[in-house]
């Protein structure tokens, strides 16, 4: 009788014990993550790209070793209610941690597509993590293993408002914490790149 009582201690120590985590195993922060600051999010935007696959290698026109321009990009699913669209770009793997190699906001809510090298009307690019205004595409250390490059779409219930000092090089933390609580959904396109 006690060696059952201790078995079934075990097993419900176990099996309590294996739920902790969220079970998310790409990259992307939990709810409860400090750095997460959007609002939940109820839709998820389909991001596509002619250019790759998710999962895919970005070719090499739209990295540093190419022609260095943003990768043309398809959106679907984007809510009703969405007055504004944003994009990032991050290199998960960069050995300093998450690098970003491009954020631009205040691309108009209808559009449903970008296409290589875009500017759209109206939009700002911001300050990448190299220290320049607008795209600066893939380029890890020689060696390295491909890097994965997390391009993220927002779908924000207005424009993301930065203080007078931050425009129009806003960097990424500006940039999240202008889209905190504004955010009704977002889609990734996730793309690898070694050297």
């Amino acid at each position: 009788m006690r060696k059952s009582l201790v078995m079934a201690a075990v097993v419900l120590i176990a099996a309590t014990g294996c739920g902790g985590g969220t079970g998310d195993t790409t990259g992307a922060a939990s709810p409860t993550d400090k750095a997460d600051t959007r609002a939940p999010v109820a839709h998820h935007l389909t991001v596509t790209s002619p250019a790759y696959r998710d999962g895919g290698t970005v070719p090499r026109r739209f990295t540093c070793d190419g022609a260095d321009i943003s990768p043309p990009i398809d959106l679907a699913g984007v809510p009703a209610g969405t007055r504004s669209l944003a994009v990032t770009v991050r290199d998960l793997d960069a050995p300093g941690g998450t690098f970003t190699h491009w954020l631009i906001r205040d691309i108009a809510a209808n559009t449903r597509r970008l296409s290589a090298g875009a500017h759209p009307r109206g939009a700002v690019e911001g300050r990448n993590s190299f220290g320049r205004t607008g795209y600066s595409g893939p380029c890890p250390p020689h060696g390295d293993r491909p890097h994965r490059y997390i391009l993220t779409v927002y779908a924000t219930d207005r424009r993301p408002l930065l203080s007078p000092g931050t425009s129009p090089g806003a960097s990424p933390d500006d940039l999240r914490r202008a889209l905190a609580g504004h955010t009704l959904a977002t889609g990734t396109l996730t793309g690898r790149y070694g050297r």
